[in-house]
């Protein structure tokens, strides 16, 4: 089959296979579209935690950007892993140049081991800058937390968030409940004035490793694909979903998700 979309994504290695460029590459196939990449950084890890991150050089990242870009158009960007204001910024000057009309920013500031992955600088621009350039940003509580200055211990706090973070120029917002000690997942989407609820049953795992990144990979490969950023959302809350019930339990940590939950292979003879 020919894929159906073509997918920039700019973010962060992860040596272990679950999170990161290699997540939202798996994510972005296993879907049936065509992954284009720009590492921000190569970092070491496990399914128990970062150990050491090395970022790409400026000049880098930007020329990954533009001989992709000007040879392979793409019909969505996703971003995640930025680490830095001079990365943030080198990003938003070519969203800038280039135009893009589909962008995801998955705001990637925690590991799920606890790892900080970002500047307060970075954030900052975050705030100021690159979340205005956005189609939707998808922080978890903790992210949120950062950028709204709320703190967040129910679903209520969830909407007082939102409406912190829509002041700084975010046209729509994907907040995900799952850091919330509840028997249920409420992730809330704000549309405009309007406000969506999607609400799933709390599974009970270790293997979360990479959710974040492969969730925003699938949104921006669902809103590629022509589908609205609602029925993106709710396509991709989907698919990680499975991914996280068909789990591969590997590692002694925060294990994988299995991205390949979603493709049924023909036996070829």
């Amino acid at each position: 089959m020919k894929p159906k979309s073509k997918i920039l994504i700019i973010a962060g290695s992860d040596s272990s296979g679950g999170a990161g460029i290699q997540a939202d590459i798996k994510t972005v196939t296993s879907l049936g579209s065509y992954a284009m990449t720009a590492i921000t950084a190569v970092t070491s890890q496990n399914t128990l935690g970062v150990y050491s991150i090395h970022p790409i050089p400026i000049g880098e990242i930007s020329n990954q950007i533009e001989y992709t870009v000007k040879d392979i158009s793409p019909q969505a960007v996703k971003i995640g892993m930025l680490h830095s204001k001079k990365v943030a910024k080198c990003v938003y000057n070519l969203i800038n140049k280039f135009k893009f009309k589909k962008i995801i920013l998955d705001p990637v500031m925690v590991s799920t081991s606890g790892k900080k992955l970002i500047d307060k600088e970075c954030i900052n621009f975050i705030k100021s800058k690159l979340i205005k350039k956005v189609n939707l940003i998808t922080p978890n509580i903790p992210e949120a937390e950062i950028l709204s200055n709320v703190k967040i211990n129910n679903p209520e706090d969830m909407v007082e968030a939102i409406k912190k973070i829509k002041l700084l120029g975010a046209k729509n917002i994907l907040l995900k409940g799952a850091h919330l000690n509840t028997n249920e997942i409420y992730d809330l989407f704000s549309h405009g004035k309007n406000l969506y609820k999607f609400k799933n049953k709390k599974i009970s795992t270790n293997s979360t490793h990479g959710t974040g990144c492969s969730l925003s990979s699938a949104i921006a490969t669902n809103y590629a694909c022509g589908k609205s950023l609602k029925n993106s959302c709710y396509s991709a809350i989907k698919y990680v979903n499975h991914a996280i019930k068909t789990a591969p339990n590997y590692g002694n940590g925060n294990g994988p998700i299995n991205h390949l939950s979603s493709i049924r292979l023909n036996k070829i003879k």
